[in-house]
């Protein structure tokens, strides 16, 4: 899997923390911060469905 870095401020990063380990909703914050992404997508690509501004991918057509 290819890795990535990005800078987030303090605070994101605390905020995300709070979700992350013991008790939290993800083992880890890469597990996060992949779900985070993944609903964004989803959340986008409703919004472009919405607005008519989706192209229909050819592979997933058929």
């Amino acid at each position: 899997m290819p890795k990535v870095s990005v800078e987030i401020p303090r605070e994101l990063l605390d905020d995300l923390d709070e979700h992350v380990g013991d008790g939290g909703k993800f083992v880890n914050r890469s597990d996060a911060i992949r779900a985070s992404i993944r609903k964004t997508l989803d959340i986008l690509d409703e919004i472009d469905e919405r607005h008519g501004r989706v192209e229909i991918d050819e592979t997933e057509a058929h």
